[in-house]
């Protein structure tokens, strides 16, 4: 089952389970991908493929984490949960990302692969780990573990 089956498969069964926050979060999730494709329909792409619906729902996140942080800073903590809320039905479509030492050990493959040196050598070692675990990989959080692996 393609992800944008699962998606459509999701809204029907929170549609049939009258579960509107979810409902209201999965017709969400399926506006932002008709944008998407809507986009990409200059570059002769119909269907965007699951590579750029997974940085998609990762875009969602990053700004409905923004808005928390502000929502919290306003004092609007109802709105801060709803927001968290989205975000955990957003996740539930991405898939497992690497972290801790999954992340460490793909990171050191890398280095060694790629023979990052030092600073100036991020970029390879970025490459290697977008070529070999792609949609597994959180780029912010990778990054900032690959700066400090090589030191800058």
């Amino acid at each position: 089952m393609s992800l944008r089956e699962t998606i459509t498969a999701a809204v029907k069964s929170a549609m049939l389970a009258r579960d509107a926050e979810r409902t209201s979060a999965l017709r969400m999730i399926q506006a932002k991908l008709k944008d998407t494709d809507i986009a990409a329909r200059p570059k002769g792409v119909e269907a965007v493929p699951d590579e750029e619906i997974f940085a998609m729902l990762r875009s969602m996140i990053k700004s409905r984490r923004d808005s928390v942080t502000l929502y919290r800073q306003g004092g609007r903590e109802e709105l801060a949960a709803k927001e968290e809320a989205e975000i955990a039905v957003i996740e539930e479509f991405l898939p497992h990302t690497l972290s801790g030492g999954a992340l460490q050990a793909a990171i050191t493959e890398a280095v060694a692969a790629s023979g990052a040196t030092g600073a100036k050598d991020m970029g390879k070692v970025i490459g290697a780990l977008k070529a070999k675990h792609g949609a597994a990989l959180d780029m912010a959080v990778a990054s900032a573990a690959v700066k400090a692996a090589l030191g800058a």
